[in-house]
């Protein structure tokens, strides 16, 4: 074999300002390159319990089972869905973005009855809709976006989560934006599964993706009457293996569990209040400078997501061009629009790493010399 034609891996160094992944601490990649434990050795088991525990700090929870799926955070969303849902179980996904749309296809996969309460995209439901939604259509499981990625829309929750419960519902939400970056409060709001990734606002690799199950939906979970049909996902077979029994289920993703152990540790040392605070910061640098370059922002100022900001892409100028030119000329990537917003606008990532003021700076001055 001729080896030319498969060079060394050098890859370019990116700014990474999209919507995932993020920009990895440096941390987190010198912590991926510890040497490999075996997926049963002690010292892994006691990393295992220690991310546990950081997960808890971070998700704001106690429920015991909170732990990393190995996939990214599609195999989350999956995990939550796939084993709260049974054949025949009637659920409520609110819809006003592309990822809760992926909620609704896998609750149907598993032979839930669906129904979708719909919103234009970039709005936010209120408990009252939910509530007369849930009436008309009652739901044994609700699902819901609280960042949903392809709007930049945060969605409140505390009130919501209240009607679903006073209807005997348990409430699902999508934190795959949001874990890190924005609170997420699953105790306090009343989430009863939540699901995330590794690769935003944590700052780590995608890889190994954060979920929590509140006790009420591990009694549902544990009341199946047959396991759910996805076996890798299974979650009574995963907390088998993250519990204290420790029976083999899969050779684990060492150095995903290295990376997001290295970047749930730095959440921690910078506090989660620090944390947001920062995201909401960099958040207002990027706003007031994209106002100021004259661009106009999709999402009202009261529901904006911190960690992703959509901006509107100005009339006569090509969305994909300045996308291709912040790479080549700046090494900065930003994402275009999915779905029904693909074209009209961009959307800037400032999560875990990434949010940082220097690179809002960069590129601002760069969109300015390029539109």
């Amino acid at each position: 074999m001729d080896l030319s034609q498969f060079p060394p891996l050098n890859t370019p160094t990116r700014i990474l300002l999209g919507p995932g992944p993020s920009t990895a601490d440096p941390r987190i990649l010198r912590a991926m390159a510890t040497p490999l434990l075996g997926h049963l050795d002690p010292a892994f088991l006691q990393l295992m319990d220690r991310i546990q525990d950081l997960l808890r700090f971070t998700f704001e929870t106690q429920n015991p089972f909170t732990l990393a799926v190995p996939g990214t955070g599609m195999a989350a969303m999956e995990t939550a869905v796939a084993n709260l849902v049974e054949p025949g179980d009637t659920v409520l996904v609110c819809s006003s973005g592309f990822f809760s749309l992926r909620i609704a296809e896998i609750a149907r996969r598993n032979g839930g009855q669906v129904s979708v309460l719909q919103r234009p995209w970039g709005e936010v439901f209120t408990a009252e809709e939910v509530q007369a939604a849930l009436e008309q259509t009652p739901a044994q499981i609700v699902g819901i976006v609280q960042a949903e990625t392809s709007t930049g829309v945060l969605q409140p929750l505390d009130e919501i989560a209240r009607v679903v419960h006073a209807q005997g519902g348990l409430l699902i939400a999508d934190a795959v934006t949001s874990l890190g970056g924005v609170p997420v409060r699953v105790d306090a709001v009343g989430i009863d599964a939540c699901y995330s990734c590794s690769q935003k606002c944590l700052g780590c690799p995608p890889g190994a993706s954060p979920i929590t199950f509140s006790p009420r939906a591990v009694e549902k979970i544990n009341a199946r009457s047959a396991p759910p049909p996805d076996w890798y996902l299974d979650a009574a077979l995963l907390s088998r293996y993250w519990g204290s029994e420790r029976a083999y289920h899969h050779t684990a993703p060492i150095t995903m569990m290295y990376a997001l152990y290295e970047g749930l540790r730095i959440a921690a040392e910078e506090g989660l209040e620090a944390r947001f605070a920062r995201h909401r910061q960099n958040a207002a640098l990027l706003y007031g400078g994209l106002e100021a370059l004259g661009l106009s922002l999709f999402v009202p100022a009261a529901i904006r997501l911190p960690s992703l900001t959509t901006v509107r892409i100005p009339a006569g100028v090509d969305d994909l061009t300045v996308r291709k030119r912040l790479l080549s000329e700046y090494n900065i990537e930003i994402g275009g629009g999915l779905g029904d917003l693909k074209g009209k606008i961009w959307r800037v990532g400032l999560m875990g790493f990434s949010s940082r003021p220097e690179y809002v700076v960069m590129l601002l001055g760069a969109l300015q010399k390029l539109i």
